[in-house]
């Protein structure tokens, strides 16, 4: 005789509202397969945070690399964001030998990505070194691992979204890429967390330890992502000619596509040109070490993911996606006066408030614009059967901004640094502080910009009837992300 426990009927009902990926497995795509696919995302999430939050204040205050190359050479990765509409639309067809049509990209991503990570801490020394004969060497080798890891991380993570997209069926589609988004952000908040542990007591052989480790779970994990995921199926047939430009001159014809699109990369621009900076700013001005410097991705990310959840019940009530969008702008003014005035009043408490609510605001923001992207996607009398292209656009648009808005942030922070410490900007300005000052208070300024630019979109009368016709109000949260 079995023994059975009665479940109370309120866990049955809000389970799925308070975990909202209960739901996104199905006979299909069982749940462990499913965390199993969702490994590659949160190898994604772990190289970002390694990139942007650790070897940036490594190489700037360790190993006194310029903080122009540093920026620059974290922003390669995002040189390559334009191109994932591409790489989707050549894993739909392609014409592989064996039948599979991702894994050989995801494969061929984490070829990339493991080779990058091999030959990167042993460039970075390489820079540190002050003779002219190792330095040309240092440069070509950084370059070459950071464009490896750009190229590994876009190929990887666009084929393993469409392979998720092929796996999930139509009504479990959106939650399965939403589970697929928050193990992104669960790999960068525990990964740092990692790395500031790890590298406490900083050391050039800890540095080669931990980058090459992490070139070992690249390929660990995203081999376990893989590992029997996909279907053999028959050849692919030959590509259609002309149907993406014919798809990109439609969509750019639609009324406010242009405002939105400069709009959300005006916005990303803002909240992304601190990413290289922040960190070295904490060390130098502040005086943290790499343990609580590399945490400060953790916050960040742990803002942006609260963000997102408080979204989800702000739109669910009602809330235009421009407003929520205008909001993050607005938040993310007092987040930078706070990082702004936690140097001259050396309160590195003043400066994580200003970390998270950064975080925060720029994940408001960023939800606003994609809630923007759907509706636009969702409109089928004008855009059709460009939902998917929408998106895309979405995301190519932010990834290439936040890696131009670095590379100018790190350029900015040393050429201003220059000129404040020869004097050429008055006597009250020779301090480090001025540098790190100019490229938040330039910040600040930019997202008064976007302020102006959400003006006309807020106002326009097509989202706003969009809006108010959702009765009841459609709710929006992480099981409702677009696939």
């Amino acid at each position: 005789m079995k023994l059975r426990i009665p479940v109370p009927r309120w866990i049955t009902a809000y389970g799925t509202r308070f975990m909202p990926f209960a739901d996104a497995a199905s006979p299909e795509l069982p749940m462990a397969r499913l965390l199993r696919l969702s490994l590659f995302q949160v190898v994604i999430g772990m190289v970002t945070a390694l990139l942007v939050g650790t070897l940036n204040r490594v190489m700037i205050v360790e190993l006194h690399v310029p903080a122009w190359w540093v920026a620059l050479a974290v922003a390669i990765p995002m040189v390559f964001a334009p191109l994932r509409t591409l790489i989707g639309y050549r894993s739909d067809t392609h014409p592989s030998a064996l039948g599979l049509r991702r894994i050989p990209y995801m494969w061929t991503g984490t070829l990339l990505l493991f080779g990058g990570l091999s030959i990167m801490p042993f460039a970075l020394l390489l820079l540190s070194e002050p003779e002219s004969a190792n330095l040309w060497v240092g440069q070509i080798g950084a370059c070459l691992a950071f464009v490896l890891v750009g190229a590994g991380i876009q190929v990887t993570q666009t084929a393993g979204m469409a392979l998720a997209h092929d796996l999930a069926t139509d009504d479990k589609r959106p939650r399965v890429v939403a589970l697929l988004y928050s193990m992104l952000l669960v790999g960068m908040i525990a990964s740092s967390t990692v790395f500031g542990l790890v590298l406490d007591g900083f050391s050039p052989q800890k540095l080669i330890q931990l980058v090459q480790g992490c070139a070992v779970l690249v390929a660990v994990m995203n081999l376990t992502s893989l590992w029997k995921q996909e279907a053999r199926q028959a050849k692919r047939g030959r590509r259609a000619a002309g149907g993406f430009a014919h798809s990109w001159r439609e969509l750019m014809a639609q009324p406010q596509m242009r405002r939105f699109m400069w709009t959300l990369g005006l916005g990303t621009f803002a909240f992304n040109m601190q990413d290289i900076v922040l960190e070295p700013y904490a060390a130098e001005i502040l005086m943290l070490d790499v343990g609580m410097t590399s945490a400060l991705t953790a916050l960040s990310s742990g803002g942006a993911l609260l963000a997102f959840m408080v979204s989800a019940r702000w739109l669910s009530r009602g809330l235009h996606a421009c407003r929520l969008a205008s909001l993050g702008v607005l938040l993310g003014l007092p987040a930078f006066a706070m990082v702004i005035f936690s140097g001259p009043l050396e309160a590195a408490w003043l400066f994580r408030c200003g970390v998270g609510l950064i975080g925060f605001s720029g994940g408001l923001f960023s939800v606003g614009m994609l809630v923007t992207a759907m509706g636009m996607a969702q409109d089928g009398s004008r855009l059709g059967n460009l939902g998917g292209l929408v998106i895309g656009t979405w995301g190519a648009v932010q990834a290439t901004s936040a890696g131009a808005a670095m590379a100018l942030g790190g350029a900015l922070r040393d050429g201003v640094s220059v000129l404040a410490m020869s004097g050429a900007m008055g006597e009250a300005l020779i301090t480090p502080i001025t540098a790190y000052s100019f490229v938040y208070h330039l910040e600040i300024y930019l997202l008064f910009v976007v302020l102006v630019a959400l003006g006309p979109m807020l106002r326009s009368s097509r989202l706003a009837a969009r809006a108010a016709s959702s009765t009841p109000p459609t709710p929006f949260g992480l099981a409702q992300l677009p696939s």
